[in-house]
């Protein structure tokens, strides 16, 4: 399912109530910036999963390892002032999307790679209201298929590297999934700048329910986890801070 060249592989959409994936800031030089490779990013809990052998990865920055890619997801929130599971000076996105990698270098599988060392990438990136997102809307279009829990849908040909924005500045560090099993496995990368959507295309995620067909319907949203205490971690970036105070992330 893989086209020649154009890095698209086609992806299949799910409904589910668990993905798997689930301060001051330092500078990293500009080449780790320049050397971190998408080739075709996966995105959609909701969640997307490939259907293809050829799988896109990301290596270089603060990867030591190619990285395979395993699915990607959304988080959102009831409302417009919550969602994301980082924050920016303190303001949180109405969603945010992670895409989920794991070191194919190190470990055999995805399995292994999520209770190891250094097994896990996830590159996040936040959501903010504003003009319309054509890429995401073939996902948005999608939705009323897999309302439900459990529910499937296949997307077909689809590049994820459409959902980045175009400034690839980020802040990266080691920490922990988000979901079960919440293991400190995870390099995060989350992306400086978020991109945007139309308020109708967030307004259709908060559609989902979290419950199966038949059973009492229950919205799915605020499907993200508070913020936790940055402890000993250190947060990088990959773009100068100086002329920024004191700008910070949290997560």
């Amino acid at each position: 399912m893989q086209t020649p060249g154009e890095g698209r592989v086609g992806y299949g959409l799910f409904n589910s109530t668990c993905a798997d994936c689930s301060s001051a800031l330092s500078s990293l030089c500009e080449s780790a910036l320049s050397s971190l490779h998408e080739s075709a990013l996966s995105s959609g809990k909701l969640g997307l999963v490939h259907l293809s052998e050829v799988v896109p990865g990301i290596s270089g920055g603060p990867l030591e390892n190619h990285y395979r890619l395993k699915q990607f997801h959304f988080h959102w929130g009831a409302v417009n002032e919550a969602g994301s599971e980082h924050t920016v000076d303190g303001h949180a996105y109405p969603a945010e999307l992670h895409l989920v990698h794991w070191n194919s270098v190190k470990y055999q599988n995805y399995k292994e790679a999520v209770m190891g060392e250094n097994g896990l990438a996830v590159i996040g990136v936040f959501l903010k209201l504003g003009a319309h997102h054509q890429t995401l809307q073939r996902l948005v279009n999608i939705l009323p298929e897999i309302k439900h829990k459990d529910a499937r849908a296949a997307v077909g040909p689809f590049d994820p590297s459409s959902l980045l924005p175009a400034c690839r500045d980020y802040w990266t560090y080691a920490g922990s999934l988000t979901t079960p099993p919440l293991t400190e496995s995870v390099t995060w990368i989350i992306q400086k700048e978020p991109v945007e959507v139309a308020p109708s295309q967030l307004s259709a995620f908060r559609t989902l329910l979290f419950s199966a067909l038949g059973e009492e319907e229950k919205m799915m949203v605020n499907n993200y986890r508070p913020l936790q205490p940055l402890t000993n971690r250190k947060v990088w970036a990959s773009f100068q801070t100086a002329n920024e105070g004191t700008r910070s992330l949290r997560r």
